[in-house]
């Protein structure tokens, strides 16, 4: 039920067309909930039929026109309930942590430790990236409260890429330095 709040709440920043939903799910929300282009446009057309969203009127005739959207009162009412409801921490699913778990049964290999680099090397680039929007979001210093808001998952992103890069630090040390028996993976 995510995406649809994720929709809702990029609208109530902005109002937008499908096109320039999809490019700042690409851009920003894309970062921690993605989404397919088609699965925005789907989900557009639930919203605005369920009466959460409208299309902007326009002085032009709609047939192959963008459409802008923005939130109505009930589709605010709806992102404030569930804005306030309860939910478990979801489980990680992570491929990468299975298939360390199968190399455990059938043994660690040089490919499994350079996809572990490779890992490390998406995850030190994105910390990089969320390091510049840091820096950039202090220069500009608003301070509002959806500012702060933004702040908090900037940082939890930031948290997040930073355990990532010390856990895959850890895993290939352990995984090429000497094993029980004082060999060890190249």
């Amino acid at each position: 039920m995510s995406l649809p709040h994720a929709i809702l709440t990029a609208l109530l920043e902005k109002p937008s067309s499908g096109l320039e939903l999809t490019r700042r799910f690409d851009r920003s929300i894309g970062y921690f909930w993605s989404a397919t282009h088609q699965q925005i446009y789907r989900e557009l057309g639930k919203l605005e039929k369920a009466g959460f969203i409208r299309a902007l009127p326009t002085d032009s005739p709609t047939r192959g026109q963008r459409k802008e959207y923005e939130v109505l009162v009930p589709g605010r009412e709806e992102l404030g309930r569930w804005v306030g409801e309860q939910e478990e921490p979801r489980a990680l699913r992570d491929p990468l942590m299975l298939r360390l778990r199968a190399a455990g049964v059938v043994g660690v290999g040089a490919d499994l430790v350079e996809e572990l680099r490779r890992h490390r090397a998406l995850h030190a680039a994105r910390l990089a990236e969320y390091r510049e929007f840091q820096r950039r979001d202090a220069a500009r210093g608003h301070g509002t409260e959806r500012d702060r808001v933004q702040g908090l998952v900037l940082r939890g992103g930031i948290d997040l890429e930073l355990f990532w890069v010390t856990w895959l630090d850890g895993a290939i040390a352990d995984l090429t330095g000497p094993g029980p028996e004082g060999d060890s993976v190249p």
